[in-house]
């Protein structure tokens, strides 16, 4: 059987799980996740556990936070005027807003408070700051 290696494309099924055994993703219900190892698609940790591994080979691996989304940062929750917010928006905790940045690029934020007055979004990766356990089984090399 062929090891996985930089280069390849590889499936794998996988449930990741948070340090309290929360479930926050699973491909067991769906065609197995599929990336090229090296080309950067996946977090740098799982990409580099899936190195070595031959088709069938199953593994729990737990990745830092620095090598998944990186920390939780501070710098990216941001209070902003409601007035600033279009009309139609009603916001609301937990919503979920595109936004454009200074640069012209756009971000997803997550809304964390609203007052009558102020709206704090989230831009952080929703796992981000958290380390992350995967159940790992390799499907398949090509």
């Amino acid at each position: 059987m062929t090891n996985a290696k930089e280069g390849d494309t590889v499936s794998v099924h996988y449930t990741g799980k948070l340090d309290d055994d929360t479930v926050f993703d699973s491909s067991r219900d769906r065609e197995p996740l599929s990336f090229a190892i090296g080309e950067g698609k996946v977090i740098p940790g799982f990409e580099k556990e899936i190195v070595g591994m031959t088709p069938g080979d199953t593994k729990t691996i737990t990745i830092d936070s620095e090598n998944a989304y990186g920390p939780y940062r501070d710098d990216q929750v941001i209070e902003v005027e409601r007035e600033r917010l279009p009309d139609e928006i009603e916001p609301e905790v937990g919503h979920q807003l595109q936004v454009q940045q200074a640069d012209g690029s756009t971000a997803v934020v997550v809304i964390k408070d609203v007052t009558d007055e102020m709206v704090v979004l989230d831009a952080n990766h929703p796992l981000a700051g958290k380390d992350l356990t995967f159940d790992l089984e390799l499907v398949k090399v090509e």
